[in-house]
């Protein structure tokens, strides 16, 4: 994939997301008639609005959930490098189907003509990607702040809680049913997690950089000694003296956890100054090409 923003370099679903939220968004949740837009017992039972179930999966309903909403998606688009575009693709479908299922659901079940819409926007994909960030990314650092133990994650699951409980029970219902979603497609339900979207249809998202056209972000060319890291963070450390500290065990052991192979892992970390997050970043790029 050429052009883009370099932040979604080897991420095209992910970009699709974002910027399909933000497009949806700007014209619909910013006007004041965002309480229509997600799904209601009357929408659902009553008027049969099949319609607004397309609202409810993009449109944020305020500036302060868009902006939190998409940085969650920004951050969770490493996952999509982790597993490829074509399996990404199938765990959007399968986490926003499930959840949209379980909101109305739930909606059915509470049957409360007085409750005020669910709020709208991707929450059953933001809470659903929160079960693999959960299990499969690992702390790398811990940190103490006014005698709270945190670590490098604390952040993403704030994040998080702002936006579960934006709303009060609105909000809640959308992402309690993301994390069912996500918890389902990580117990492999029907085997789903071996299914895979066909290439053709993970090029059209390359194709979709628009508004990122005019910004060009082109891959620097792999050493043959370097086959497992792209040159182009190789070429980011010119002007470093050449001598690195050996990574530390509990470096490699950690980026190992995270299914990497050691030898790659010692080669991430060298070129990285032992920062995890950085060489895990470099070792999910270049396992995606």
């Amino acid at each position: 994939m050429s052009g883009g923003l370099p932040g979604f370099h080897n991420a095209p679903v992910s970009r699709a997301v974002v910027v399909a939220a933000a497009l949806f968004s700007v014209p619909f949740g910013f006007r004041g008639r965002f309480l229509d837009l997600g799904l209601s017992y009357q929408n659902v039972y009553e008027k049969l609005h099949i319609w607004k179930l397309i609202t409810s999966l993009f449109a944020f309903s305020s500036t302060p959930e868009l902006i939190f909403g998409v940085a969650l998606l920004y951050y969770f688009r490493v996952f999509e490098r982790q597993i490829g575009s074509n399996k990404y693709a199938v765990f959007i479908v399968f986490s926003t189907t499930v959840s949209v299922l379980l909101q109305i659901l739930a909606l059915g079940y509470l049957k409360d003509p007085s409750l005020a819409p669910l709020i709208s926007g991707p929450y059953g994909l933001i809470f659903a990607s929160y079960v693999p960030f959960f299990f499969d990314i690992p702390i790398s650092t811990k940190f103490c702040i006014f005698g709270l133990r945190l670590s490098d994650k604390s952040f993403i699951y704030l994040a998080g809680l702002q936006l579960l409980f934006s709303s009060g029970r609105r909000s809640v219902i959308p992402g309690i049913s993301g994390i069912l979603a996500g918890l389902l497609y990580r117990v492999n339900l029907f085997g789903i997690r071996r299914l895979k979207v066909p290439d053709f249809a993970t090029s059209l998202f390359s194709r979709f950089s628009w508004p990122f056209a005019n910004i060009s972000y082109q891959r620097l060319p792999v050493t043959r000694t370097d086959e497992n890291i792209p040159y182009h963070q190789a070429r980011q450390m010119e002007g470093v003296p050449a001598t690195t500290p050996d990574p530390v065990e509990t470096s490699i052991s950690t980026l190992v956890s995270m299914g990497f192979d050691r030898a790659s892992a010692i080669q991430a970390l060298a070129l990285t100054n032992n920062d995890v997050n950085l060489a895990s970043n470099i070792l999910l790029e270049a396992q995606s090409t």
